[in-house]
């Protein structure tokens, strides 16, 4: 079975191609071109190299955030035109759990960021136990200072993933029980999501269409927050 896996929830964009248990190939991208300028560039290219056609596709895993909310879009809209096309399964993987995975058989209890603005990262925990990947709490948003003053209260040890570790680097430093993950394992990877996606695949958890296929919103965009706050501000002035 051939997945095609992408991810643009994060600054980077990423694509792969995998082969029930094998990765033929993955392209990521960290630069500042915007998602729309790399993201068809790359799936075409890997495909080409891979010695693949789009045909030859069995399936999509996508990210569905939370993240980039433009970016989320870009991946989705390209998923769904591309199952709907080729009548493909669509498996659903959220960015925090396949962040986790980059940190795979890992022995401490995975903790990922990601920037959710305003002070808020999105964050989840997970643990590999006998070799099987395990949710120990899963998504949601808070401030860095909550999660940091939660991860301090309990000896146990963690190690944190993702994007914002660069973010918030002086204060993770400041804490005992916590290791940061390498510069490597903190890029959102879409070999990781692939990894997952194939296990929910097997299990039939999370599968869609084109049609049932949903991002991931946690919270509301910057935009929608500026929209209502100046809505009330019109309406408070009357």
């Amino acid at each position: 079975m051939r997945i095609l896996g992408i991810d643009t929830s994060t600054n980077s964009t990423s694509v792969c191609i995998i082969e029930d248990d094998k990765l033929i190939c993955e392209y990521t991208v960290n630069t500042k071109k915007t998602h729309s300028q790399k993201l068809m560039v790359m799936i075409e290219s890997m495909v080409k190299e891979s010695d693949l056609n789009i045909k030859d596709i069995d399936a999509i895993a996508i990210c569905i955030g939370p993240g980039s909310f433009t970016g989320l879009r870009i991946s989705m809209a390209t998923a769904k035109a591309i199952a709907q096309v080729r009548n493909l399964p669509i498996i659903a993987v959220n960015s925090i759990e396949s962040l986790a995975f980059n940190m795979n058989l890992c022995d401490k209890i995975i903790c990922p960021i990601l920037d959710a603005q305003r002070n808020q990262v999105y964050t989840g925990k997970y643990i590999f136990e006998n070799g099987e990947f395990k949710i120990i709490e899963d998504v949601k948003v808070v401030t860095i200072d909550e999660l940091i003053d939660e991860l301090s209260k309990t000896n146990k040890e963690f190690i944190i993933v993702g994007e914002a570790t660069n973010l918030y680097k002086e204060k993770l430093d400041n804490l005992k029980n916590t290791y940061i993950a390498s510069v490597s394992k903190n890029v959102s990877k879409a070999s990781s999501l692939c990894d997952i996606a194939y296990m929910k695949f097997k299990k039939d958890i999370d599968v869609h269409n084109c049609y049932t296929i949903n991002p991931m919103y946690i919270r509301k965009s910057q935009a929608e927050v500026q929209y209502e706050e100046k809505m009330k501000r019109l309406e408070n002035g009357k």
